[in-house]
Formats: C-alpha cells, structure tokens, sequence
C-alpha cells in the first residue's frame, strides 16, 4: 500500500487527484454501521409507530441520495456515475439495533468508499432525526468500510 498521503502534494497543499490517466475498472464498496435505540423506540419504530412516519423506508431513500451528492460535500471527492447505490436496513431485536449496510458501485477511474460510507451515515443520522422526538440518547457506532474491490490496491475485505 502506497504510504503517501494522496490529496497532499509535495509542498503540503490540499490537492484534488488527477483520475484521468487511471483505467476504468468496476469497483464496489460496502460500509456497515449501527444505530443503538433504547427499547420504546425499537418498539415503535419496528411497528412504523414514531410520530414522523416510516422511518426506515426514508432513511434508505436519505442514504441514496446522499451516496449521489457525496462530491458536493466531502472537498475533495470525484463527482462520479453510480451505477448502483443501495441501502439495507435491519432491526435485530437482541441488542435493540438497527444494522445499516450501505453499497456503492461504479465503473470508473475512481472508488466508491466515500460514497458507501455517505450513504450509511447519512441513512443513520435519519434514523436519528425521525427518532429523537422519543429519544435524545441514540448512538451511532460502528461504522466501518467492511469490503472494497477493483482499482490499483485490489480486494480489501474487513475481518
């Protein structure tokens, strides 16, 4: 793995890299994360009871979109073509949780990571939002790249 750092060039400045000499290669990356709730609200979200709605249906939409504009808000992201943004959402009752997986693949000259890991925490931050009528103490956590593949650096798989 290269140990330089790729948006800093060699006087220290922030830089946007150059993708245009890369091959395009099909690449996908896939991020996991969790949304903790206390038992009431695990209550009422799996029976689509909170006061704002379907809170799972919209944090999935909200996670699309958000994997789709993921260049207009990290500085230094390549606006690129998906060619598929997914996210799935799993409420697992023994530990009051709702599991996010969130996907993004593309054909480019570009990975998708930044926009996996957009698509997750964006769809947990609504979970958050639709839930915190009921719940001031939600926690996101674990939110990790679990698997990338295509491009230069290959398969990356998380243990």
């Amino acid at each position: 793995m290269d140990e330089k750092l790729t948006h800093i060039d060699e006087a220290g400045n922030v830089v946007m890299v150059d993708v245009g000499g890369k091959a395009d290669t099909r690449r996908r990356a896939v991020v996991r994360c969790r949304v903790l709730l206390n038992a009431n609200t695990f209550n009422l979200l799996t029976r689509n009871a909170l006061p704002k709605g379907d809170v799972l249906t919209t944090a999935k939409v909200a996670g699309i979109m958000a994997a789709k504009r993921t260049w207009e808000l990290i500085p230094m992201c390549h606006p690129i073509l998906l060619s598929k943004a997914d996210v799935r959402l799993t409420p697992v009752p023994a530990d009051l949780s709702i599991e996010i997986e969130a996907e993004a693949r593309t054909t480019g000259p570009t990975g998708v990571e930044m926009e996996a890991l957009m698509a997750a925490q964006v769809a947990a931050m609504t979970i958050y939002d639709m839930c915190k009528a009921v719940q001031r103490d939600i926690v996101i956590t674990d939110c990790r790249l679990t698997h990338k593949s295509g491009g230069k650096s290959g398969e990356f798989n998380a243990e």
